[in-house]
């Protein structure tokens, strides 16, 4: 097949530059081309020999060379294959339709539920909300978990993060903030996991119901460009909902395969690894893609959750510790806390919600105060009550925490199905924390 008449093949839906480039080398991640000047984000067409395509998003220009990373892997591209302009910019196909619908980063449907009718394009890569465009946040965001609604509690527009080593609970804590928020809309990116996880997420923790939700796919076996714009991609779509003055949950497993994404591409470019091997465009990157959640002026607003793995449950990965720099509050889920069959395993003592006091009524804050302090007296004493060597009489406050320990452990437990109302939490809570056992 002559170029000319595969660009008419490739031309009938696209627009496509009139003349064409040429890949010089490929590497592992990245192709370096000639013979075009595109823009840093444009859009390029591979062509390989035997006629096939695949798409690449320009990362790097220089005067006379540019650099790709394709959205699929570099096998099969050799010396000399041609490259053709797509488009100017990435944008995503958003609209009303995509709601229970399962898609790829680039809008493609991945539920075999036919083509998507789509009403507009918009950029994947937007500016933040202006600092001076952000509306106060006033408002109490109920997520249907008894721990976060009494304890940490999240306002509409918060950016929060939960935080957690491999297999402590993140996937199944995400699912019953799903079923338990009241949001109208609800975006969720998976990010970089285990392909066998999608269907199970859905079946398992949403107990397959999509409806009014939105779900983003890039497992770990797409390539690193594909996990990057995952992220970004599912922002646009929770953004253009937000638009249409509607509140939307966000929710994003994992900000650490995000980052790892990032750093594959990083280091293909020739960055320098600071820790861990993390190049500084990551840790750029993660304020450029989590400050566009939020509450905007005469808009909607994004409740987002990020997720974090956290290697080793070492909190001071570089990740989780920009992440906490960045969000309105932090989720831990402590291992420990599972030994003892307390699920969600949130660690309250480790966590807390920026935002929180803003929100909540006095009443309500001083009994979120004392139960800390109950938690923290239990948790200090521990070993003395175990062995029988605190005498009760010798401090007011442990007695009664060790009188409610029961009661504080049940607080804290909830079924993955059971949804917990606001008000009602709130209330066994106050309770709790009164002088007299609840």
């Amino acid at each position: 097949m002559s170029l000319h008449n595969l660009k008419m093949k490739l031309s009938q839906n696209i627009n496509l530059s009139p003349q064409y480039g040429v890949i010089e080398a490929v590497e592992t991640n990245i192709i370096k081309a000639s013979g075009l000047s595109p823009s840093v984000g444009d859009v390029v067409k591979l062509i390989k020999s035997d006629g096939s395509s695949s798409e690449g998003i320009v990362i790097s220009t220089q005067r006379e060379t540019f650099i790709i990373s394709p959205f699929g892997f570099t096998e099969g591209f050799k010396s000399g294959d041609k490259i053709l302009i797509h488009k100017e910019g990435l944008n995503m196909p958003v609209g009303n339709n995509l709601l229970g619908r399962v898609i790829n980063p680039l809008g493609k449907p991945l539920d075999n539920l036919g083509p998507i009718k789509i009403d507009a394009l918009v950029p994947i890569i937007s500016q933040p909300i202006s600092a001076l465009k952000r509306g106060l946040i006033d408002e109490v965001f109920s997520v249907g978990v008894r721990s976060i609604d009494a304890l940490l509690t999240c306002g509409k527009g918060q950016k929060m993060g939960i935080f957690a080593g491999s297999g402590v609970g993140k996937s199944t804590l995400m699912g019953m903030i799903v079923k338990g928020s009241n949001a109208p809309i609800k975006v969720i990116a998976l990010i970089g996991e285990r392909g066998r996880e999608v269907p199970e997420f859905i079946e398992k923790n949403l107990n397959g119901n999509l409806e009014n939700t939105v779900l983003i796919v890039a497992t770990s076996d797409d390539s690193p460009l594909m996990r990057k714009y995952g992220a970004f991609s599912a922002m646009a779509v929770a953004e253009f909902f937000k638009s249409q003055n509607k509140d939307v949950l966000f929710i994003m497993d994992s900000v650490t395969r995000f980052a790892m994404a990032q750093r594959e591409i990083g280091l293909a470019l020739g960055e320098p690894p600071t820790s861990k091997g993390y190049p500084p465009s990551t840790l750029s990157l993660l304020p450029q893609l989590m400050e566009r959640a939020g509450k905007e002026e005469g808009k909607g607003s994004i409740t987002a959750f990020f997720t974090v793995l956290v290697e080793g449950d070492d909190l001071n990965d570089p990740i989780a510790d920009q992440s906490r720099s960045i969000l309105d509050g932090h989720i831990m889920l402590d291992r420990n806390l599972t030994d003892f069959g307390i699920y969600p395993p949130i660690n309250i003592l480790s966590s807390a919600s920026r935002l929180m006091n803003d929100i909540i009524t006095p009443e309500h804050k001083k009994a979120a105060s004392k139960f800390r302090k109950m938690q923290a007296l239990l948790k200090e004493n521990e070993v003395l009550i175990r062995i029988g060597s605190y005498q009760k009489g010798n401090d007011k406050d442990l007695d009664e925490a060790i009188d409610k320990k029961q009661d504080i452990e049940d607080f804290l437990k909830q079924d993955e199905n059971e949804k917990s109302n606001y008000e009602e939490c709130v209330k066994a809570l106050i309770a709790l924390c009164n002088d007299t056992k609840a």
